[in-house]
């Protein structure tokens, strides 16, 4: 057994890039029900997850994603932010650092599972990880090597290629 498994970090398997994104619906910051069918034909979606509202890293990933919002949605995507969090932290988080779009409440780990996104083991966090997805509702690219300051410039850089 591998370090990972026996950390409880190999028990579901990520989606792949090419696989269809799984269907999800979840409450944002605001109430509102956001769903993954919402987006298809209209947009590509920036999915991503991050373990816990108004951490160090989790704070400068939201940052650099707002920071960065304009040339994303100029490409035509929309960001959508995951966490195991509730809606009433995420309001707080997006309150205090101007966060532009939607972070999805996942207290019951549903979209997290789907994802086959890892969680950390005690803490029930989820790992970080971007899923980017396209019009079609087709996953094309799988960012694991998060670097929170510029997560803008490493979204960027694909969906420049996707649009």
């Amino acid at each position: 057994m591998g370090i990972m498994a026996m950390l409880g970090l190999a028990s579901a398997a990520e989606v792949a890039e090419g696989a269809k994104a799984p269907a999800f619906e979840a409450q944002d910051q605001h109430g509102t029900l956001v769903r993954l069918a919402d987006f298809k034909g209209k947009s590509m979606v920036v999915l991503y997850f991050y373990p816990k509202d108004d951490t160090p890293g989790c704070t400068a990933q939201a940052c650099s994603l707002r920071d960065g919002i304009a040339g994303i949605q100029a490409t035509g995507a929309v960001v959508l932010g995951v966490s195991a969090d509730t809606a009433m932290s995420h309001k707080a988080f997006a309150e205090k650092y101007h966060l532009p779009f939607s972070i999805l409440a996942d207290p019951d780990k549903r979209i997290i599972e789907a994802y086959g996104v890892k969680t950390i083991p005690l803490l029930g966090y989820a790992s970080r990880v971007t899923f980017l997805i396209d019009r079609k509702g087709i996953v094309r690219k799988v960012i694991t090597d998060t670097r929170t300051k510029d997560h803008d410039q490493q979204v960027l850089s694909f969906l420049n290629g996707m649009s």
